[in-house]
């Protein structure tokens, strides 16, 4: 999940469950720990590692067993700060719980993505992914924001005419934006959602003014009712996933696939909205579908090249392992072009709607060797690690001949 969306969410919980006790500095623990987590991206942005992203990120800052020692040293460092500046706030043992908290949400979050979130580095390198939501959610954002804009509005009843007017024109504006940015990207949706959304918006702005009903409403009370309305939403997509799930596993045993791993990975732009992956000893079958049509859904078969052994080679190179690790649906396609072999492996989790035939995958890892099987380059594809054009090439190895 974003870094942003997560500072949101920690928010949220911050004001709905702690400030009116502790004050503005519980909120600041809230957010920066909802946050916290994703600072591990400074390691990866100085590492000349090719796979820094995947050895760094969502790593020991993301794990249970690292959560409490960075709560307690995140709870010293805001005493000790708020001490220097003449601050009043929370104990010790107050913000060592509420950075907790707000690392654990993070964390959760996290998991709750396809990415895959390693919760108990350094026991263990596995990845947890529950496949619940997808990576931005723009709904699940606004789930976290809105009640936070509405408690601003209803603060001041001078203000809140012109507050509500101002935030229901933002948002409808930021509501459009997504539906052009999906229509863009292969994942667009009818534009009467769009206007649906805006009208939402605008009754949840503008009718709490009647009767003066909304200036009643503590803040702490409308940032818990996002808070339940936020865990209402989970808990409806683990129910989406659960029948996406089962359309996956029906299409295997009718077609009698030898399944390896198989998942229902969440989809822009609602819970309605599915990707099954299903991998085989001979490739990946894929799916993309919609839980609102009753048929069953069509899947591809994207298959592996024939082991050679160039493919055999690259398999035991460390960086390749190491990817091997972190994807969980690839696929090896190896080709020979003059007297160069390359073999690429890339994830069906990351496949892009808008991809032309012969653009690369995201997370695409390519090695290329010679004829006499020496690595020649090894590294990310160009534009084959989401947006980032790279191609970060290794050293030749001890013993290899470039």
């Amino acid at each position: 999940m974003d870094t942003v969306t997560h500072g949101i969410v920690g928010s949220l919980i911050g004001k709905g469950f702690f400030s009116d006790r502790y004050g503005r500095v519980a909120t600041f623990a809230a957010t920066v720990g909802a946050m916290f987590p994703d600072t591990d991206v400074i390691a990866e942005a100085l590492s000349n590692d090719p796979l820094a992203v995947v050895k760094f990120h969502r790593g020991i800052t993301h794990s249970w067993i690292g959560l409490p020692f960075f709560a307690a040293f995140l709870a010293w460092l805001t005493r000790w700060v708020a001490r220097r500046r003449g601050i009043d706030a929370p104990s010790w043992g107050i913000l060592t719980l509420i950075y907790g908290v707000a690392i654990a949400s993070h964390i959760a979050l996290d998991g709750m993505t396809s990415f895959g979130t390693r919760m108990w580095d350094p026991i263990s390198q596995d990845r947890v992914a529950w496949d619940l939501l997808f990576i931005i959610d723009f709904l699940f954002t606004a789930i976290a924001l809105l009640p936070q804009v509405a408690a601003w509005i209803y603060r001041d009843s001078a203000k809140s005419i012109f507050r509500a007017t101002g935030m229901w024109v933002l948002f409808t504006l930021a509501t459009i934006s997504v539906w052009f940015l999906a229509r863009r990207v292969g994942f667009s949706f009818h534009f009467w959602a769009a206007a649906l959304v805006s009208v939402a918006i605008a009754a949840l702005f503008f009718l709490p003014a009647a009767g003066g009903r909304g200036f009643r409403i503590k803040r702490a009370a409308w940032c818990r009712a996002g808070t339940y309305a936020m865990v209402a939403y989970i808990l409806a997509c683990g129910a989406a996933h659960h029948a996406a799930l089962k359309r996956v596993e029906d299409f295997a045993a009718a077609n009698h696939i030898a399944v390896e791993r198989m998942g229902a990975l969440p989809l822009p732009p609602s819970l309605l909205d599915w990707g099954g992956v299903i991998r085989a000893a001979d490739g990946v079958y894929a799916s993309r579908f919609d839980l609102r049509d009753s048929s069953a859904p069509a899947f591809h078969l994207t298959a592996d090249s024939p082991p050679d052994i160039f493919t055999m080679r690259a398999m035991q190179l460390p960086e390749v392992r190491l990817y091997w690790t972190f994807a969980r649906f690839p696929v090896i396609r190896s080709s020979t072009e003059d007297d160069r072999t390359t073999v690429e492996f890339f994830d069906q989790r990351f496949i892009s709607r808008r991809r032309r035939e012969n653009d690369p995958q995201p997370f695409t890892y390519r090695v290329v060797f010679d004829s006499a099987g020496n690595v020649l380059e090894e590294g990310w594809q160009s534009n084959g690690l989401l947006l980032r054009r790279v191609l970060k090439t290794l050293k030749p190895r001890a013993g290899d001949t470039p």
